[in-house]
């Protein structure tokens, strides 16, 4: 199944083919419009020339920093989101040998692949609940005991990126978003 988050052909072809895009993806997505930071991925290949964790972890700081900050900047945060992509990348290398897929592929339970993720760099509990979801909705990854924990992120209708298959979807979610900001705010 072709990954459409990012709402643009070829960065969604790079999601859909490279799991650590789809991993830099979710940690781009804070504090920016979520088809923006999936397609963040596709510009650091188009500038760096790959995505190979261990060429992303050992790049010179400065320099992958400015890439990063370069307009159209990967991020809003782009110089401070590329020490995250090179920290995650470095965890990728260390933990799982530089392939990323791992990450899911060798985890048991829903439990163990939440955990694998919440240890990662930019990576919390709600973060790694998405994710999962959107490995299991999207990539048909699903470890037994999954909608255990991915609560609410495993239920039907469009609660985050792991519901974004088309335009449509993502003004959906982006509707839900936004009302549950509002429910907050009151």
């Amino acid at each position: 199944m072709a990954i459409q988050i990012a709402q643009d052909q070829h960065a969604d072809e790079v999601l859909t083919n490279d799991s650590f895009a789809l991993l830099a993806g979710m940690l781009l997505d804070q504090q920016f419009p979520m088809e923006r930071a999936f397609a963040g991925p596709a510009k650091v290949l188009d500038r760096f020339g790959t995505l190979d964790p261990a060429a992303i972890a050992e790049a010179d700081p400065e320099a992958f920093a400015d890439l990063c900050a370069t307009p159209p900047a990967v991020h809003r945060y782009g110089r401070s989101m590329a020490g995250r992509l090179q920290g995650l990348a470095r965890v990728v290398v260390d933990e799982y040998d530089g392939d990323t897929s791992r990450i899911w592929t060798e985890a048991r339970t829903g439990a163990a692949l939440i955990a694998r993720l919440e240890a990662l760099p930019g990576f919390g509990e709600q973060k790694a609940k998405i994710f999962t979801a959107l490995l299991a909705k999207q990539l048909g990854v699903k470890p037994p005991g999954w909608t255990k924990v991915a609560g609410d992120y495993s239920r039907r209708g469009y609660r985050s990126v792991a519901d974004v298959v088309d335009a449509d979807s993502l003004a959906k979610v982006r509707a839900f978003k936004q009302q549950k900001k509002a429910e907050a705010r009151a």
